[in-house]
Parts: C-alpha cells; structure tokens; sequence
C-alpha cells in the first residue's frame, strides 16, 4: 500500500517533533520529579508552562469542527504518534483523555449553552473533565451492559448507578463529568438504550 503524507500533516508533524525537542523532551526528569513530590492530582507548575497553544498546535485531535485544527484519524495519527513519546504531551497539547472524547461530544451534541461553559473552557485548556462509564458489577466497556438508568423527570434527569474508575474525576480543575447510562434499557435494541 502507498501511503504518503499530505504537506499540510509533514508540516504539522515538523512544527509538533520540534515543540516536543524543545520543550517536552528536556523537562521529562523535572516533570516527574514534581509529581514525585506532590499530590498527584494537583496541576504540575512546570506543565502549565510548557503548553502548545501560543505555538499554534492546540485541539489538533478535533476532526472538521470550527472549534480547532479539523484534521481527520488519518492526518491526527501521525501527531499522535510523536506525542505518545511522552506522558506529558497530551496535556502540553491539550490532547488528553477523558477531554477529548468529551470536548468531541459537546461538539455534536451539546447544545449552544453547554458550548459556551463547557466546551470553550474545555477547549482553552482552562478546566478539566471526567468520563464516568465503568461499573463494578459489569463488563462496562461495553455500553450495551451498563446498568446505570437515566430517566427523564420534568426537567430534569435522575440518573440512578454506580460508576467504577471515573477518568478525570480527582483532578481540582475537573468542572463537568459525561457519565454514560441507559435511558430505554427494555428496548429490544440493545444499542438504542444507551445515552
């Protein structure tokens, strides 16, 4: 198979190696030496300080949205590929799990008020998200086991569950937490109960 890239993703890819070569790469030992003595959950003073976005190399992950790059799994892969060489540059590139896949949901499905708290934040790299979907008495990977029950009331949702391993959740700068359940769990499609 011939497979080459396209300019627009070698020049990312050249701008994203020589940020990391620059900035990351050189203060790996520091990094780790500031999580190693303190509070693990607490924001790391030096990483703040390392972020990529006056470099232009922000919310690269978010495919065809106004709101960043607009790059597709294809062209994303290869920057990913150079940020997975270190633990730091998720967070350097505000390209980090659970925030991604939640910045992604508010995105399609959030509506304009959720956007504006929660997303823009989200995307500015100023709070942090959880994503809550494991569950302890099931095999929560897959959504179609959840037991978590979400119904409507009014206005409202009463969400009525237990979640296991909430990714995100410890971290003080964690504002807004996407937790999965079922909403139709007695449809006889399995994949239509899931919210």
């Amino acid at each position: 198979m011939e497979f080459e890239h396209s300019e627009k993703v070698r020049a990312l890819r050249a701008r994203v190696e020589a940020f990391m070569s620059e900035h990351v790469y050189p203060n790996e030992e520091e990094l780790f030496a500031q999580v190693s003595e303190g509070d693990r959950w607490q924001p790391i003073p030096l990483l703040e300080t390392l972020k990529a976005k006056a470099a232009g190399l922000w919310n690269l992950f978010l495919p065809k949205s106004q709101y960043a790059a607009g790059l597709t799994n294809l062209e994303y892969a290869p920057l990913c590929e150079i940020m997975g060489r270190s633990p730091w540059a998720p967070e350097v590139f505000n390209c980090s799990a659970p925030d991604t896949g939640n910045m992604e949901v508010l995105v399609r499905y959030g509506t304009p008020e959720q956007r504006q708290r929660w997303l823009a934040p989200l995307l500015a790299g100023e709070i942090r998200s959880a994503f809550a979907m494991t569950e302890p008495e099931v095999a929560s990977s897959d959504a179609t086991n959840i037991e978590t029950r979400i119904r409507c009331d009014g206005d409202d949702y009463v969400i009525n569950g237990r979640k296991w391993w909430t990714s995100g959740a410890l971290d003080p700068r964690c504002k807004i937490m996407i937790v999965m359940g079922q909403s139709a769990p007695d449809n006889p499609d399995r994949y239509a109960g899931n919210r």
